[in-house]
Parts: structure tokens; sequence; C-alpha cells
């Protein structure tokens, strides 16, 4: 007989491991510490059904793991398989379905599997730096603000920062609606169930349900099932981007995976910092934002929007300051606009996107950063205009900001069909109204406007 050894055991032998200690989500397992690895799943079978897990933390003869669904039927005993590394299958059979945390179809239908299905680990690091390309073009929206002052490129990663109720979900069935992709995936991590299939079924239409997978972990899940779910979303988005498609993520949110981390790090014995995030939590965030963004040259791109939410609107809680210098861009919805009845509620002064000023003309990069000084001219001026001690008359620019500021303000919420080259030129009309009337004055007649009356 040849020498048991980790590799080896996984090829020819089914490992079983024996319960000893039982902790709400968690487990501790004896007889497999030499062969298990951190990350390898676990799976047992209880009377209430199978139960599965993560290793999560090795530790002399015991491993301890945690669990993806609830453990008051786990016994003191109870035999423990271990399994290799998590995996999931994604593929076409996936699109217009929504999708647990173990990669099983949740619909009353499931779909057979399509021929171009790929087994996939969950833990995949991200391509290496010097074969990424760079940033595509920019991409069509479907907004006028997000075509031109805060544009959106191919691969790119953008932050979406906002409070509850603010309109961030309908913000982001949009920008799935209007972002051109070839397959979008939508991560919805602990938000509430009944959300999770008003998303789908009204927030998109069947024309986008058609090309969108949603992998879905509810608000009442344990936390080890929505970081997989996480994971197992950005596994699809990885396949289809090996497939060499352009793929939109929408990830709502990165703060509900980063609060399920913080409970199962500070579980495996962390030690706890600011608002008891461990030290891990950054790389793990990173570890994550880094799989999307551009491919290699023989693969697509993932542009992805990653959803923050912000406890109290407070734009420098922990995870949006981590997450700010991580990805390339933010765009900031605000409650105080969003109270006010305007919607998308961004907040352009304190929203940036990376990939300017080389994602657009020398032109165009005028434009947008008369379009910002005019705003910012308006906001300084604000307070006097309530206070009523602002006397037109007496400075040129504030009087224009402020004749400016309705339709400024206006541009933000204008939907945007017609493409990025219109979305400039309204944007020009509307900074400039008297190069309009000009333009119209020079205009020649039309055929046979002249003699009449």
């Amino acid at each position: 007989m040849f020498p048991l050894t980790p590799s080896s055991a996984d090829r020819l032998y089914t490992l079983w491991g024996t319960v000893t200690e039982v902790f709400p989500g968690l487990i501790n397992i004896a007889g497999i510490s030499a062969f298990a690895g951190i990350g390898n799943e676990v799976s047992l079978q209880t009377p209430d059904g199978p139960v599965h897990g993560e290793i999560l933390s090795i530790k002399g003869d015991s491993v301890t793991a945690l669990l993806f669904s609830d453990s008051d039927a786990i016994r003191i005993g109870d035999k423990v398989e271990i399994q290799q590394d998590g995996r999931v299958s994604p593929g076409d059979h996936w699109l217009g379905q929504i999708v647990n945390y173990r990669g099983a179809v949740t619909g009353e239908a499931v779909p057979a599997k399509a021929a171009n299905t790929s087994d996939r680990k969950l833990h995949a690091p991200a391509p290496a730096s010097h074969a990424r390309k760079g940033l595509g073009a920019r991409l069509d929206s479907g907004w006028m603000i997000t075509d031109t002052v805060l544009p959106i490129c191919q691969g790119q990663r953008i932050g979406l920062f906002a409070g509850s109720g603010v309109g961030k979900s309908t913000f982001l069935g949009s920008l799935a609606e209007g972002l051109k992709a070839d397959r979008v995936v939508i991560a919805l991590i602990g938000e509430r169930s009944r959300e999770v299939n008003e998303f789908v079924r009204r927030v998109l239409s069947s024309e986008a349900r058609e090309r969108t997978v949603v992998v879905a972990a509810t608000a009442s899940e344990p936390p080890g099932a929505k970081k997989r779910a996480a994971y197992c979303a950005m596994a699809a988005a990885e396949h289809f981007r090996d497939e060499g498609h352009q793929v939109l993520l929408l990830f709502d949110s990165i703060t509900r995976f980063a609060e399920a981390h913080r409970e199962t790090a500070l579980v495996a014995g962390e030690t706890p910092a600011l608002n008891a995030f461990p030290p891990s939590t950054v790389r793990t965030i990173a570890e994550l934002a880094e799989r999307a963004g551009p491919g290699t040259a023989a693969q697509g791109d993932i542009t992805a929007v990653f959803s923050v939410l912000v406890a109290g609107s407070d734009m420098e809680e922990p995870v949006a300051d981590m997450v700010r210098g991580i990805l390339d861009g933010h765009i900031i919805l605000s409650r105080e606009i969003a109270e006010r009845g305007r919607y998308p509620a961004i907040d352009v002064l304190r929203s940036v996107s990376r990939c300017l000023p080389s994602a657009a003309t020398p032109e165009e990069n005028e434009l947008i950063r008369e379009y910002r000084r005019t705003v910012a001219l308006y906001e300084e001026l604000a307070p006097m205009l309530r206070a009523n001690l602002y006397e037109k008359g007496h400075d040129a620019a504030g009087d224009r900001a402020i004749t400016l500021h309705p339709h400024l303000d206006q541009y933000v919420s204008t939907p945007n069909p017609q493409g990025i080259a219109q979305a400039f030129a309204t944007l020009n009309e509307w900074l400039h109204p008297e190069r309009k009337a000009e333009k119209a004055q020079r205009a020649p007649e039309t055929p046979g406007g002249a003699g009449k009356g």
C-alpha cells in the first residue's frame, strides 16, 4: 500500500470526519485535519435534509467548518464528507433564471445544462496584470449624465454609493437595460426575499431577462451562503467573459458581502478592528473586485457596478472608504436630492469616473469641466438664494449659474436613448442656449417660406 497523502486522498478516497462540536452556523470536525484544506466543502445528512458548508480554519486535530444552512439538526458524532474546493457549473442554461448560492436554478422548471457549461472554482485568481487589456470604449448607459459627465467604459468597475430608499435598485435596473452587454450577471446579496423576485419580474424587462443571470442569497440566509453566492456570481461572469462575451456585473451589495465576511472572520478568531471589521476585509473585497475588469486579449471584459449601502448616508463609513480606493470611480446617490424628487438622485459634484479625461475628446472634457464649474458655483450661491441675500446683476457668472441650474439639474434625470454624441450635443445646448439661438437665426429659410403672407 502506498502512503495516504492529501492529494491521493482527493483522487482515491472519500474522506469522512466526525462532528465533535456544534455552534450556531459552525461545526468542529475531527479526523480529517491532515487532508483538509481551507475552502474545501463539506456536507452531511440530517433528518431535515443535507447540510453544506466550507472549511474555515484548521487547528491541530480540529477543523472548523462554516455552514451554509441551519445547524439545528446536526448532532455530535454525525459523519461529515469532505469534498474538493467549491465549484459551480455556469452556462447558458442559467440565463433568465434565479440561481442560489449552490449554483442551483431555483425556478419551477429547471433547464437542462447547456453545451457550453464549464466547471469553475469559486475562488479563482484575477487575470495576470501584465496580460490584461486597458479599459475599452465608452458605453451607452441610457442616461445623459452617465454618458457624459460620469462615463462608464468597457471593463470599468464603478461603485454606486447610496443609503436605503434612495432609488439604488431602480437605478441598477436601468443600467441593466441601458449598458450594452452580451450577458448580464446580477448578484443580490443580503436582499429581502420579496425584493429578489420583484427586481427580476418588475425592474428587468423580458428582453433583458433573456441575457441575465440572477444569483441571490437573501437576508435570512447564513453569512456563509451570502459569501458563496457572491463568488458564484463572479464565477458566472468569468465564464461568460472567457467565452468572449462582454459581461455586465451588477453587484448589490458589496456592503452585505463585507458584513458576511466580518461575521465569519470573527467566528474564525480574527481580531476586530474599525466597526468590528477584521483586517482581512480590505483584502477580501479587493480580491473579489479585481476578478472583474478587463480580460486578456483572448477574452471579453467584465464591466462591474458594485453598490455600497451606506448606513445613515455616511459616505465615510469603513466599507465605503475601502471600496472607493479599490474601484475605478464612484457614483453617489444623495438622500437630500431624492427627497426633493429628482431621480436618479446622483450628487454629481461628489461623484467621479476615473476613466476621464482619457475617455473623452478635448472638446468633450471642456464641456464636462464647464458643467461641473457651473453646478459648483450654483451650490456656493444656493444658501444666499434661500436667505434672499443674492442680488442679480453684480456677478455675471453667478447670474448665469442660477439661470442655467434648472436645466443642468434636469440633465441628470434625463434618459438618453440616442447615444453618447446626442448626450454631448444636448449638454452643449443647455450650457450655451445663446449658441442655439444664433444657430437658429443663421439657418436658411425652408423652401417656400419666403414671400408668404
